[in-house]
């Protein structure tokens, strides 16, 4: 596997990550409430949502043309 390769894989994992927190801290509050709960929510789904378009233009942000 490349370099590359490897890099789009731990990004994926991150974006994977990033969205099932952002969707337990979701759960958390509407269940218990919470700003804390929220705040974690709203970042960690502005996280996931940043990994996914570096993902998708990642060749771009090489410097490289798709």
């Amino acid at each position: 596997m490349s370099l590359i390769g490897f890099h789009k894989l731990l990004i994926a994992t991150a974006i994977t990550f990033c969205a099932l927190f952002a969707a337990w801290q979701g759960a958390l509050f509407v269940r218990e409430g919470g700003g804390v709960s929220l705040a974690l929510a709203a970042f960690f789904a502005l996280m996931a949502a940043g990994l996914a378009y570096y993902l998708a233009n990642l060749q771009r942000f090489l410097g490289r043309r798709p």
